[in-house]
């Protein structure tokens, strides 16, 4: 699903992001990312989705790596994937159903297709009876859940989230969450960096740590322990 094999990632200006970053991401799985601002977190999630190029070191997601993947490649992989953002990125010009089906005219689905699919991925996320609201009408959780729907039109097999609940208050962060625990209880993988040191250990999710970009401590191999205050 992923692998990330002693992967450094250095910037020009900013130096070291990440450094001999190592670990699995299995089919169905669902992973936390922690860690203070610039551990690393968002490094990682960008190189998931090839938005960014290791230093050093190898990543795989699914059949492609990024040692050999071409530019189309990269663009039918992101077919492949959902990704959420914490500042949600829809159109505000455009209705909840359209942000939604604007992810699948630019992929180039067949256009009989897209109601369907929308109005499923709506549903999915409760919101089907706010299909023709635009964005500035809907709540930040609502606005959160048309963004998920977008990303899930697609089917992928892997949800990435950046921050998903960074921009909402307790009540839409728990509805969020939920929803994610369903996406992933569906087959879809998840891999979410967080704050909400709360949100963590509330549950029993595979929790990977980062600090000035080494992975730190990981569960998947490691005795139950307390996150670090400030991750």
């Amino acid at each position: 699903m992923i692998r990330f094999a002693n992967v450094s990632k250095y910037y020009p200006r900013s130096g070291t992001a990440l450094r001999g970053a190592s670990f699995k991401l299995a089919k169905g799985e669902f992973a936390f990312l922690v860690g203070p601002s610039g551990a690393g977190k968002s490094t990682i999630l960008k190189l998931s989705y090839f938005d960014e190029f290791p230093t050093e070191g190898e990543v795989c997601v699914g059949a492609y790596s990024s040692r050999s993947i071409r530019r189309r490649d990269v663009a039918k992989l992101r077919r492949r994937l959902g990704i959420v953002f914490q500042d949600f990125r829809l159109l505000e010009d455009r209705t909840a159903e359209q942000n939604v089906a604007f992810a699948l005219h630019v992929t180039g689905a067949n256009a009989a297709t897209i109601p369907p699919k929308v109005s499923r991925a709506l549903a999915q996320v409760g919101l089907a009876s706010k299909a023709s609201a635009m964005p500035l009408e809907l709540s930040g959780g609502e606005q959160q859940r048309v963004a998920i729907a977008r990303a899930l039109v697609n089917d992928p097999f892997l949800l990435i989230a950046d921050e998903p609940t960074g921009n909402l208050d307790e009540r839409a962060t728990r509805g969020v969450f939920q929803l994610l625990r369903e996406i992933n209880a569906s087959g879809t993988a998840v891999l979410m960096a967080t704050h909400n040191l709360e949100l963590v250990r509330r549950s029993e999710y595979r929790t990977i740590e980062l600090n000035e970009g080494e992975i730190v401590f990981d569960s998947a191999d490691s005795p139950p322990r307390a996150i670090a205050q400030g991750a």
